[in-house]
This record gives C-alpha cells, structure tokens and sequence, in this order.
C-alpha cells in the first residue's frame, strides 16, 4: 500500500489523536516501529523558512508534506512514541515476560475486567462499579447475586490482598502491585512454574480455578458453582494476546536498537 494524498493525510489528522501505531501503520502498509521513525524523520529537519518537509526512505523520496502538516504529525507522534522499556525489565518480585503478561490478562479476561485492554479495569469492583483513589484496597461490600468486597483487575478480597501486600511489601492498589499480586497468587497455587512449563493447560487452569472462580475447575465447572469461562475461549484469547504481547516486545527491541545505532529500523 502506498502513501496517502493530502486529503489521505488531513483525514488521518482529523483522527490522529486517537490512532494507536499498529493501526496507523496498518493503514499505511508497514511495521509500526518503522511509521514511528519515518514520520519522525520527516521532521527532524529545521521547521523555518520551508514550505514542505520530505520523507526519506531507503529507496528515496518517499513523500513531501506541508510543514504545518508535519508539525502536527510530529506533536501527536511523540506522543504515542513506542517506548524502549521492556515490561520484564521493570523493578518487581516477578518478572512480567510476554507469557506472563499473557496470562495476567487473560484472567482479567475472565474475571470480567479486561475492558478492551483498559487500565479501567484495575478500578473494577466487584459487580462492575468502580472506585478511584489507588492509594489501597477499597474495601468496599457490593450486594447483587452475591456479597463481596472484591476488587481490582483480578477481583482481590481484602484478605487476600492484604496477605500478598504484606508479602511482597506493596505499599498501594496501584496497576504494577496489583499485576505484582496476582503473580504471587498464581505462584501460592502451585501453577506458575507448572504454566512456564506447560503454557495455559488444564492442569494450570485447574489450579488457578480455586483462586479465580472464571476459571474452569478440572470438571470443566467453577470451582465455587459460579459462571465460568470455557477451556476453549480462554485458550485462544490468551493465544492472541500473546501473540499481541510478542508483537509488543519486538516494537520495543526495535526501538531500542535505532536508538543504540542512532539508525531507523527497515
């Protein structure tokens, strides 16, 4: 796919501002690290007295735009710039690897909380609502089909999170301590070496099921006789954030390596 015309271009900046990189770069035809760089190469040279900035490739001129156009581009590109920190390599008891990350999310696929993705789910009480301050676990008892005080992307009761706070040393309810948490769960049920091992298997849902009731007990029911995710449906969304989170991994490889060579990747 080729690049846009101008009016191709002024209907991208009218939705600039909500487009991620892989959609971006979707449209446009090539790999999301390399958009980044392009367009970011388009501006790196000096703004005044120029009426149009060019884009270089490997193969030459690949297009021309207005400046004010570019400035506008560069603004929101830097924006959603992909950052060169990898997930794993962030302070923590766990390391959040691709596979891990994976995992996590498919809980809070399961567990009603993953929202497309959004850091909203960490503000999930149980039943839906929601709470604000991240400072600790709001503690807060919801009655609908069932009492509880569950919060959070992975639904923690407050004796639970208070047992893994106190264990790892987490000082708030904030997105890492929590991810942090339910990592020292799945590892208190016996099931994060075995799920290293084995991937997403029965064996590990199985014993994850007495920590979340989404997940399907080895009976393929819910350990507590609540609603329960499917062996199936889990296996294959967990596939595909997998193969999101690899995908994820690989942008920020990439970006880290231009920056290191001082280089646009191809």
């Amino acid at each position: 796919m080729g690049w846009p015309g101008e009016e191709g271009w002024q209907q991208c900046l009218h939705n600039f501002h909500s487009l991620p990189l892989r959609p971006l770069s979707a449209h446009f035809g090539f790999h999301p690290t390399s958009a980044f760089f392009s367009v970011a190469l388009l501006v790196a040279a000096p703004l005044a007295g120029q009426q149009s900035l060019e884009i270089r490739g490997k193969a030459g001129k690949l297009m021309e735009l207005p400046v004010a156009m570019a400035t506008a581009v560069k603004t929101r590109v830097e924006a959603i710039a992909p950052s060169r920190t990898l997930e794993e390599d962030i302070p923590g008891h766990y390391r959040i690897t691709p596979e891990r990350r994976a995992l996590l999310n498919t809980i809070r696929y399961a567990e009603g909380t993953w929202i497309g993705g959004s850091r909203e789910g960490y503000r999930v009480l149980y039943g839906g609502g929601r709470f604000q301050s991240l400072d600790r676990h709001p503690d807060i008892v919801v009655r609908k089909r069932y009492t509880s005080a569950a919060a959070g992307a992975y639904q923690f009761l407050p004796g639970t999170w208070g047992d893994a706070a106190s264990k790892l040393r987490l000082s708030d309810f904030s997105p890492a301590s929590q991810d942090q948490a339910a990592l020292y769960l799945v590892e208190k049920r016996g099931a994060l070496q075995r799920f290293e091992q084995e991937g997403l298997s029965a064996a590990v849902l199985a014993r994850l099921s007495a920590e979340w009731a989404s997940l399907p007990a080895s009976h393929g029911g819910s350990y507590y006789g609540q609603p329960v995710k499917s062996r199936a449906e889990l296996r294959a969304f967990f596939s595909a954030e997998l193969a999101r989170q690899k995908g994820i991994r690989s942008d920020r490889l990439a970006t880290r390596a231009w920056a290191q060579r001082g280089q646009r990747p191809g």
